[in-house]
C-alpha cells in the first residue's frame, strides 16, 4: 500500500464508555494494542494527527462530558499540541471544523481507526470519501458491538465488522492492517 505524503491519522471515539453497560459485547481484543501502535508510529513520524471524541448531548449517555466514560481509553489521550475534534453525532465531519482543518493542512488522505466500525468509523469514512479524501481504514484497529437484528436475533460483532469493512472497501476506502499501515508509513517517511 502506498501512503500519500499528505495523510492524517484519525483515531475515532477511543473512549472508556464502550467497555461498560449499556454497550453490548465487543470482540476485538487487539484494538488498544493496534491503535496505540498506530499512534506511536504517527507521532514518531511527526505527521498530522486529529483525535475525534464523542461529546454526547443525549440525556443518560455514558459519553457525556464530565462522566467517566467520556474519558479517553488508556494510551489514547491527546498530547497538548494535538488537535481534538468534538462531535455529537456519528460523523466526524458533521457539526465540526474537521474538513476545514484538513484542507488547511493540505491533507489528501485520511487513515481512520476506532470505535465503532459500523457507526462512527463507517459514517466518517463515507463522508470523507464523498468530500474527496482518499480514505484508509485500519480494520484490525477498529471494533464494534453485537447488535439485535430485525427478528430479535443477535448479530455477532465480528459479522457486523466484516460486513462494514466489505462495504467500505467496495466503494469508499482502502483497507489495511496495523502492520501494513506502519510499513507504509515507514517506507513513505524513509
Amino acid at each position: 500500500m502506498d501512503l500519500p505524503p499528505k495523510t492524517a491519522l484519525l483515531p475515532i471515539d477511543m473512549q472508556q464508555a464502550f467497555d461498560h453497560a449499556p454497550w453490548p459485547r465487543r470482540w476485538n481484543r487487539d484494538l488498544d494494542r493496534n491503535g496505540q501502535a498506530l499512534l506511536a508510529a504517527w507521532r514518531g513520524a511527526g505527521l498530522p494527527l486529529i483525535h475525534v471524541r464523542h461529546d454526547s448531548v443525549q440525556a443518560g449517555s455514558s459519553l457525556q462530558p464530565g462522566l467517566p466514560g467520556h474519558a479517553y481509553r488508556p494510551g489514547f489521550a491527546p498530547r497538548p499540541d494535538e488537535v481534538v475534534i468534538a462531535k455529537s453525532v456519528n460523523a466526524a465531519f458533521i457539526g465540526t471544523d474537521l474538513d476545514l482543518r484538513l484542507r488547511r493542512l493540505g491533507i489528501e488522505a485520511i487513515m481512520a481507526f476506532g470505535i465503532s466500525t459500523d457507526m462512527c468509523v463507517s459514517t466518517s469514512v463515507r463522508i470523507g470519501a464523498n468530500l474527496g479524501y482518499r480514505m484508509i481504514v485500519v480494520g484490525d484497529a477498529c471494533d464494534c458491538f453485537d447488535l439485535t437484528g430485525p427478528a430479535g436475533q443477535t448479530i455477532p460483532a465480528e459479522a457486523i465488522h466484516a460486513a462494514h469493512l466489505a462495504t467500505l472497501a467496495y466503494e469508499f476506502a482502502t483497507l489495511c492492517t496495523t502492520e501494513e499501515a506502519i510499513a507504509a508509513l515507514t517506507s513513505s517517511t524513509g
